[in-house]
């Protein structure tokens, strides 16, 4: 892993007219790290990533790697390489061509970069493909091919707009794990936005959550998950319920929640089955929604229908307490 490859965000801001897009964010990224940056559409992510690519520029605060400032750098300067959600291949050009061109606007000659094309269709397993064109190609080889590209720069920061989205579900699964197997090998820091909770959940070494233009919380994934900070994380980041008791405003995990003898009395509205579990919705007091993950044996013993009256129980321990 190298060192020293830390990216910093310095009260960064973006504004379009009167609209702001990312407002006064900071945070450090640390290098050698997966980060990803999770949030709702329009909540900031992708404007702060092309921020730090250098394909949109700031308003205000700088953008520091390694210690420098890179702000006003263009983005072949800047040390970051970017993968588009759209893959951006030329479609005239052969694999081989397209991920050797970042080489040859600089420069370099065809053996040289050539050389260097394979060794990263190598390092992506697409070395049987390298004379084909891009249309040639399923979405998820084109895939590795702008992977390919992206890294043959040797940047120290891989900016990543939702990579995976564009690939079927059980694709997606495959090509996330062959993203945090390529940054660990390579060492150095990936930067992905998602919308996807369960894709940030299984990749990044840092969760970044944004919303309103604002990061609304950033640490671990279990951090993240286990210990929402606001409302809103914990809505998002979903396998939550969120309790409005008479000491304040609560979290609780959705497999914590069991039906019981007696506790919070509550009706029963849906009931869906989701493999290892059910997952019932029910209207408890004050019409709030509270949502239990019953084991798919336990709830076939005692199968609960939309309508029925439950009793729910928790653990008080297991009460997360929010910010308000």
């Amino acid at each position: 892993m190298r060192t020293g490859d830390d990216l910093e965000m310095v009260h960064v801001t973006k504004s379009y007219g009167k609209t702001v897009a990312v407002d006064d964010v900071s945070h450090l990224f640390r290098g050698g790290s997966y980060v990803c940056l999770l949030g709702p559409s329009g909540c900031g992510k992708s404007s702060t990533l092309r921020m730090i690519a250098g394909h949109e520029s700031i308003s205000d605060g700088s953008i520091l790697l390694s210690g420098k400032d890179v702000s006003h750098l263009p983005p072949a300067k800047r040390g970051t390489a970017m993968m588009f959600q759209s893959y951006a291949l030329f479609p005239h050009l052969s694999v081989t061509d397209n991920v050797g061109f970042s080489l040859k606007m600089k420069g370099i000659d065809a053996t040289t970069r050539r050389k260097r094309a394979l060794e990263l269709l190598d390092l992506v397993d697409m070395t049987q493909y390298a004379d084909r064109l891009p249309a040639q190609l399923s979405g998820g080889q084109q895939q590795r091919v702008a992977l390919a590209r992206a890294l043959i720069t040797d940047p120290q920061v891989l900016l990543l707009d939702e990579p995976l989205s564009a690939l079927d579900p059980f694709l997606r699964i495959r090509m996330r794990a062959e993203l945090k197997r390529l940054q660990r090998e390579l060492g150095i820091s990936f930067i992905h936005v998602t919308h996807g909770q369960d894709e940030a959940l299984a990749l990044a070494d840092e969760v970044v959550v944004m919303n309103n233009a604002k990061i609304e919380q950033a640490g671990s994934a279990r951090e993240i998950f286990n210990s929402p900070r606001t409302e809103f994380v914990a809505r998002f980041m979903g396998g939550h319920n969120v309790l409005h008791l008479p000491q304040g405003h609560f979290a609780i995990r959705a497999d914590a929640v069991a039906l019981a003898a007696a506790g919070t009395e509550a009706v029963v509205r849906s009931v869906e089955y989701q493999g290892a579990h059910v997952a019932l919705t029910t209207e408890a007091a004050g019409q709030q929604e509270v949502v239990a993950l019953i084991p798919e044996a336990a709830y076939f013993a005692d199968p609960k229908h939309p309508g029925d009256a439950v009793c729910l129980a928790w653990d008080e321990g297991r009460l997360h307490r929010l910010q308000a």
